[in-house]
């Protein structure tokens, strides 16, 4: 693991042009390892470590919410993808985190650590 003083310090980890909208790209700024997205835009940092045993969420696969779909009554007639709510899996047991909230979708208490992420000269930066 990296070193969690106090202090923080910024890295570059890619050009902005390399990160294209639904992209991502992962980093390992010394022994701490980082996911950065590009959804609508916007930028999101997380640190890759699942909260369940410390698996490497970011480099999971990327994959819509599903949503029920509901007739006018209220019955379910079948399901569809919310590709407004991009969420990512961790490879090892595939527990799911918003890539916008870094929530797990049922259990909000269950977070990935925010990072913090940022664009300035065409570069990518986050500070750990």
């Amino acid at each position: 693991m990296a070193n969690r003083s106090k202090h923080t310090q910024r890295w570059d980890v890619g050009a902005s042009s390399e990160l294209a909208d639904g992209g991502r790209l992962v980093a390992d700024l010394d022994g701490l390892t980082v996911g950065v997205f590009r959804l609508e835009g916007a930028l999101y940092a997380w640190e890759s470590a699942c909260p369940h045993i410390e698996g490497p969420v970011c480099q999971g696969l990327m994959v819509p919410a599903v949503r029920e779909v509901l007739d006018e009554r209220g019955a379910i007639r079948g399901s569809a993808f919310d590709e407004t709510d991009m969420r990512i899996c961790c490879p090892w047991h595939g527990m799911e985190f918003s890539i916008k909230t870094g929530k797990h979708p049922a259990d909000p208490r269950l977070a990935l650590r925010k990072i913090e992420v940022s664009e300035s000269g065409g570069r990518i930066l986050v500070e750990v």
